[in-house]
């Protein structure tokens, strides 16, 4: 009775309209009780497929941040997220060292201290472990043959790269380590000169007897250059009165010869 007191009072040339309208105001009111049939229907069915063991692993995902923090598979857009949905916000005082406050969106804060980040030079710096194996391999190795041992060890430089022989000149020089050269000379070891001078020979016999195997001797540079250990009892004699024939007899006489001592580390 109350729909058709409306519509008898509505102008009779706009009645055509006014039913229309009314009918679509129900066709509406219908689509908005089905949208919300099917929205409790879903809720319901949703409900009904989230089992325990779905709540189980949500959970586990929740109390195990740090592994999925970590996880490979998840992308750093994933963990913005991850960092947006906890914090609330950060603040940096800077200082020695860096202090960190941090507010959670749960009301939770916490504060860290961190030690400041290192400057470029002190990343690139060469660490330790490789100015302490430098140093002591300089005792028994040329520049050269340590930049090859390092590599071989998977030693690198402060930047990564494999090290080469310009590197370990530089590791000596800049930390003071003594030269292989004057390592040798404090063990008593001789120049060339020194050597045939000792024999009473000529430079050019001294390095004739080294390349023999009758002298011993340790290169000290990659040229190579060499210094020579003292004659001793066994040291050979000058041949100079008995002509190259006799040096050709003795240098047959000794097996393998070698121009250098090489020492395992």
């Amino acid at each position: 009775m109350g729909r058709n007191h409306h519509y008898m009072q509505v102008d009779p040339e706009n009645r055509l309209v006014a039913d229309e309208l009314e009918a679509d105001w129900n066709r509406r009111l219908r689509a908005l009780s089905d949208a919300q049939e099917e929205y409790e229907r879903q809720r319901h069915d949703d409900r009904a497929a989230f089992d325990d063991e779905h709540r189980r692993r949500i959970l586990a995902l929740a109390t195990d941040f740090p592994r999925l923090w970590q996880a490979s598979g998840t992308p750093d857009r994933e963990r913005k997220r991850m960092v947006r949905l906890l914090l609330e916000d950060v603040t940096l005082i800077k200082g020695m060292p860096i202090t960190v406050h941090v507010r959670f969106r749960g009301g939770a804060t916490r504060t860290l201290t961190l030690s400041p980040p290192l400057p470029a030079w002190a990343l690139r710096k060469t660490s330790p472990e490789v100015v302490a194996e430098v140093d002591r391999l300089l005792d028994t190795y040329t520049e050269k043959q340590i930049a090859q041992l390092l590599t071989e060890r998977g030693f690198r430089s402060g930047t990564g790269r494999p090290i080469d022989p310009m590197m370990v000149m530089r590791v000596r020089q800049r930390y003071g380590l003594t030269p292989r050269f004057q390592r040798l000379r404090d063990r008593g070891l001789l120049t060339m000169a020194e050597i045939a001078r000792s024999f009473g020979i000529y430079l050019a016999t001294a390095k004739v007897w080294r390349r023999a195997g009758l002298l011993r001797a340790h290169a000290y540079d990659d040229k190579p250059q060499y210094l020579f250990e003292p004659p001793d009892a066994d040291a050979p004699m000058r041949y100079k009165w008995k002509g190259l024939s006799a040096w050709k007899r003795q240098r047959r006489s000794i097996p393998q010869a070698t121009s250098e001592v090489q020492y395992a580390t």
